[in-house]
């Protein structure tokens, strides 16, 4: 599939967003790479659009499924506008990542992990790579494809 392609898919699956009507919230500097990581994971958990957002520089690239790239702070953005729709809109707010294990090399935490909520069959499992510097999340290499997720 390419990469317009995937994009779009990716659109289909978020919906629109306002995201690129919002303003970015200033960043904010995490004291070491397991702080950053388990700041995203908490904010991903409250979709807290503004706290994930503090914490990607605007050359973040996140890596998904199929070898889909999505680089830049405000695309970034629209992907975690649209996550945090509820279930009836397309999104996933009310989704819990839980971290099953966690195993840092410099300033890359791995993660493996499952997410549970209320509208899952069963829980869904995977795994992410945060590479960080300097307090800030700059690649994030996912296995998150919502294809796979088994919904009630």
């Amino acid at each position: 599939m390419s990469f317009q392609k995937t994009f779009c898919a990716l659109g289909l699956i978020f919906g629109t967003s306002s995201a690129l009507a919002q303003d970015l919230p200033p960043l904010e500097i995490q004291p070491n790479a397991e702080r950053v990581t388990f700041e995203h994971i908490d904010a991903l958990n409250a979709c807290d659009w503004n706290r994930l957002m503090a914490q990607y520089p605007e050359e973040v690239l996140f890596i998904l499924p199929n070898g889909v790239w999505i680089e830049g702070r405000r695309n970034i953005g629209d992907v975690f506008a649209g996550f945090c729709k509820s279930r009836e809109e397309g999104g996933f707010k009310g989704a819990t990542f839980i971290a099953e294990k966690v195993k840092t090399v410099g300033d890359t935490v791995n993660v493996s992990w499952r997410v549970e909520a209320d509208y899952l069959a069963e829980p869904y499992k995977g795994a992410d790579a945060y590479v960080t510097r300097d307090g800030l999340m700059y690649v994030q290499v996912t296995t998150f494809d919502p294809a796979d997720m088994k919904f009630k």
